[in-house]
């Protein structure tokens, strides 16, 4: 009979914390739309400095 009085507590306590769920998020509230600027940074190609961007074995070993 004490171990029913302690199970219908625990069970009160679990339903108090975890009995209800959160509320749910729109995907409205998730997202932001950002409009992009024309011409912006990281657009256009410069072959002076591509080969920061590009890797070479040949050319890490000095060959």
């Amino acid at each position: 009979m004490n171990k029913e009085l302690a199970t219908d507590a625990d069970a009160a306590v679990r339903q108090m914390r975890f009995g209800k769920l959160p509320e749910r998020i729109r995907r409205e509230d998730m997202t932001a739309e950002v409009e992009a600027k024309p011409g912006g940074a990281g657009d256009t190609y410069t072959p002076e400095n591509s080969w920061k961007f590009y890797s070479c074995v040949a050319l890490d070993l000095g060959l």
